[in-house]
C-alpha cells in the first residue's frame, strides 16, 4: 500500500503521474457521441409563459383605460393585443409549452373586457346626447 490514504468518498483518482513531470496526466479524451463525464440526464426546458403574462399585463392595462372614456382608444389596442397574447397563451398551455393557463385566460377575459368597455361608453354617452337634445334647444333659447 501507498503511503497516503486514499478518500473512500470521492470518485476514481487518475493514474500517478510519471517521475519528473510537474504537471498531472489528463485523462484520455472521449470520441464525440460515446457517454463521457455526464450521466446523459438533459435538463428540463423552462416554461414559455412570456406572452400568457404579456396578456394579462395588456388586459389589466386595458381594461383600467376602459374605465375612463379619456382613454378609449388605448383601451381598445390593449384589448386587442391582451386577446391575442392570452389565445397565444393558451395554445402553449395545451401544448405544454408554458405552465400559466390561468394568467392566459385571464388577459383573455380582460381584453375582452377592454374591448367592450369603451363600445359600453359610446353607448351611454350616445343615448345621453340623444335624450339631452331638446333640452339643449330649451336652453339656448
Amino acid at each position: 500500500m501507498s503511503g497516503h490514504q486514499q478518500n473512500p468518498y470521492s470518485g476514481p483518482q487518475p493514474p500517478p503521474a510519471p517521475q519528473g513531470y510537474a504537471y498531472p496526466v489528463a485523462p484520455p479524451l472521449q470520441p464525440y457521441g460515446q457517454p463521457g463525464g455526464h450521466s446523459g440526464n438533459v435538463m428540463p426546458t423552462q416554461p414559455r409563459n412570456g406572452l400568457g403574462i404579456a396578456g394579462l399585463v395588456c388586459g389589466i392595462v386595458g381594461a383600467v383605460c376602459g374605465l375612463t372614456f379619456v382613454l378609449w382608444f388605448l383601451a381598445f389596442v390593449l384589448g386587442v393585443l391582451a386577446i391575442v397574447f392570452g389565445a397565444v397563451g393558451r395554445s402553449r398551455v395545451t401544448q405544454g409549452e408554458a405552465d400559466n393557463g390561468g394568467a392566459a385566460t385571464a388577459g383573455l377575459v380582460l381584453g375582452i373586457t377592454a374591448l367592450v368597455l369603451p363600445l359600453l361608453w359610446f353607448a351611454l354617452i350616445g343615448t345621453l346626447l340623444r335624450d339631452l337634445g331638446p333640452i339643449q334647444v330649451l336652453i339656448a333659447n
